[in-house]
């Protein structure tokens, strides 16, 4: 036996014993190692494949940190619907609930036999696995319930997602369940958050959901997830119950939502009331209970409305609530500008966690709840977690109340701030506001706006905290030798940085413009404006209606960039802008013959692709892309679930066409 054989077979003896010791620990909750030992394995598998990269495989235990950057989702159409369930929020609903069953079952010989499974309802991400000849090959969001998000590299991160089943699975089985961060990983977190100077996350699901849709897996895999299964799209079929499909996912090796087995919806009921009185015991965040009929045989037979199934229900738990006095009403600025109303309230015990503040949601929402600050309020805990005052207790009001007042201004910069016509939320419309200033820089150097490589989340947090900058123009003076003593950073790197907002200097105007993150300014809109106007032209003031005679540009549109340019702190950022070498001129219109010449074309709807590729195909060939169905509309381009543009465009006899229709066009 040679060297290398040795090798190659201690390294795949340390995976599978990997391997083992994760299902131990991340599925079975019964470890037989301390992480001392644990520790020693992985250590040694990592230095034997990092001496011998090329016996490095996918699916080894050491590949779940993650591994390159995405550019974006892949769509993902689920072979079997992932339905959303119908609430019952009382007891007597369910007793309801368990008539309908019994009287669509009808006269079936088995109804004395009909079974409920009882699961708790996981306060997280649903998300649907793949596996096929018992391999890991994909792992997607649920979506809209019929296409989801391809999110296969960041599930691959969490440990409680094996890269291969046990117990001799079918050829394609695909378990469906919830990814969630129990509390005390989410506390643990938030710490660390709070620690470096960062925002804390408002709920575990937040942060479950936001871990999932991260284009880095790297970030991914710092997260603290793990994954409960709750059942089976494709290959499922083979269970003669769903209690049998539990138990079988979990021998392959499957963390499985814990389950009992009732039946009487009487037993149903006191499961139900039980856990609504102690959902606080459990370790991760719960909302209700959800309880589904065990025959698949039962199932079959009673169906599916709409988008739920007959054969499941949900119990909602009431939200969490106690009384308490609002002493203030102050205003937090978020990152997007939006001025949100915080209530400050003497501390009180709501489901064991103190709550001294709650969200008052908008202005409207103060007016129209008439409350006043000093009120005594009711607090709920919206999804057991987020804080929220529903109601002011009026009855008991002493006179000294006042009402609340949203201020004219920023608090934070002091810039005046604009609420537009139609909508609920009061914003600074200031880009250099310090509280819009850091997400301002990120959203800056995405991909679809300037795509400069190497400025994340993790980098601007840290120029900010350094003072190296203070807006997206400072950017553009920054040198490597201020870079290089960052954390992470080395000489390459630093330079490569620099080099990369160098080329982001490149970017047509549009790009500039996206970037800048004018409230209701996509992509798409972007274009079609710096079509028509350059950067000199939009510093001068453009009106309302100069604006709206551009087709596909409507007046909220407008408002929005008017109402940008006519503050001197965003002038002042475009002409540095400027001075620093962007491109800020007018680009030439799109194609003026082709198949789609002059047409104007909506696209709604989901389709088998992003929305980007069909509107990119669409001007390649002359037409304009439009977001509103008119009598002026040429074509509807429409996938499933089109919905009020799609009976826009019937009522209006505007032709629609489906993707096949829509590329016999183009050709």
């Amino acid at each position: 036996m040679t060297e290398g054989t040795d090798i190659r077979g201690r390294i795949e003896e340390l995976r599978e014993r990997i391997r083992y010791h994760n299902r131990r620990y991340y599925v079975e909750d019964a470890p037989e190692v301390s992480d001392a030992e644990y520790d020693a394995l992985y250590g040694e598998l990592e230095a034997l494949e990092g001496e011998h990269p090329e016996l490095v495989t996918a699916d080894s235990p050491t590949q779940r940190v993650g591994g390159e950057p995405l550019e974006g989702f892949e769509q993902v159409r689920h072979a079997v619907p992932m339905l959303s369930l119908a609430n019952a929020r009382k007891l007597d609903d369910l007793h309801e609930w368990d008539a309908r069953v019994r009287r669509l079952l009808g006269e079936d010989e088995e109804i004395e036999k009909l079974r409920y499974v009882t699961e708790l309802k996981i306060d997280g991400l649903a998300v649907s696995l793949r596996y096929e000849d018992g391999r890991y090959v994909r792992g997607a969001t649920r979506g809209n319930g019929t296409v989801g998000e391809d999110v296969t590299a960041n599930l691959r991160t969490i440990r409680a997602v094996p890269e291969g089943l046990s117990d001799d699975p079918p050829g394609v089985l695909e378990p469906r369940g919830e990814v969630y961060i129990p509390l005390d990983k989410f506390d643990e977190f938030n710490g660390r958050q709070e620690a470096g100077g960062k925002r804390p996350f408002a709920n575990p699901r937040n942060l479950a959901a936001g871990s999932i849709r991260q284009l880095d897996p790297k970030i991914t895999a710092e997260r603290p997830l793990t994954m409960f299964c709750y059942g089976i799209g494709e290959g499922g079929e083979p269970y003669e119950s769903h209690s049998s499909a539990l138990d079988a996912l979990k021998g392959y090796g499957l963390r499985v939502n814990p389950y009992k087995v009732h039946d009487s919806i009487e037993g149903v009921a006191k499961e139900c009331a039980y856990w609504a009185e102690h959902r606080e015991s459990v370790g991760y965040q719960i909302d209700g209970v959800v309880v589904k009929v065990d025959s698949r045989e039962q199932q079959r037979a009673l169906g599916s409305v709409a988008k739920a199934p007959r054969w499941a229900i949900a119990f909602k738990f009431e939200p969490l609530a106690a009384r308490t006095r609002l002493n203030e009403i102050i205003i937090n600025v978020g990152r997007t500008g939006a001025l949100t109303p915080q209530a400050m309230l003497e501390p009180v015990n709501v489901g064991g966690v103190t709550i001294s503040r709650a969200t008052l949601h908008n202005e409207d929402y103060v007016r129209e709840k008439g409350i006043l600050v000093g009120d005594l309020v009711v607090v709920e805990r919206a999804g057991d977690v987020i804080p929220q005052v529903v109601r002011a207790l009026v009855e008991e009001r002493t006179g000294d109340e006042r009402p609340f007042e949203m201020p004219k201004v920023c608090p934070v910069c002091g810039e005046p701030v604009s609420r537009p016509e139609g909508e609920a939320v009061t914003r600074c419309v200031n880009a250099r506001c310090p509280a819009q200033a850091l997400e301002h820089v990120i959203h800056w150097a995405t991909k679809a706006a300037m795509d400069i490589e190497g400025l994340g989340e993790k980098v601007a947090t840290k120029l900010f905290d350094l003072g190296l900058i203070r807006d997206v123009a400072d950017l553009y003076g920054l040198k490597a030798e201020e870079i290089e003593p960052l954390e992470g950073f080395a000489e390459k790197s630093a330079q490569n940085l620099v080099r990369s907002i160098e080329k982001s200097k490149e970017q047509p105007f549009s790009r500039v413009l996206y970037a800048l993150g004018i409230r209701h300014v996509g992509s798409v809109t972007a274009s079609l404006i710096a079509e028509r106007f350059d950067g000199d032209d939009l510093l001068a003031g453009v009106t309302v209606e100069a604006l709206t005679e551009i087709n596909g540009v409507g007046a909220v549109v407008a408002r929005a960039v008017v109402d940008y340019f006519a503050l001197e702190d965003n002038r002042d950022l475009v002409r540095r802008l400027k001075d620093a070498g962007l491109n800020l001129e007018k680009e030439s219109a799109g194609p003026q013959d082709g198949p789609l010449a002059g047409k104007r074309v909506v696209i709604t709807g989901t389709l088998s692709r992003p929305r980007g590729y069909f509107v990119e195909k669409l001007e390649e060939a002359g037409g304009t892309f439009t977001s509103s169905v008119s009598k002026n509309t040429d074509y509807v381009l429409a996938g499933e679930e089109a919905g009020s543009k799609l009976e826009k465009a019937n009522s209006l006899g505007v032709p629609v066409l489906d993707e096949a229709g829509f590329e016999e066009l183009l050709t």
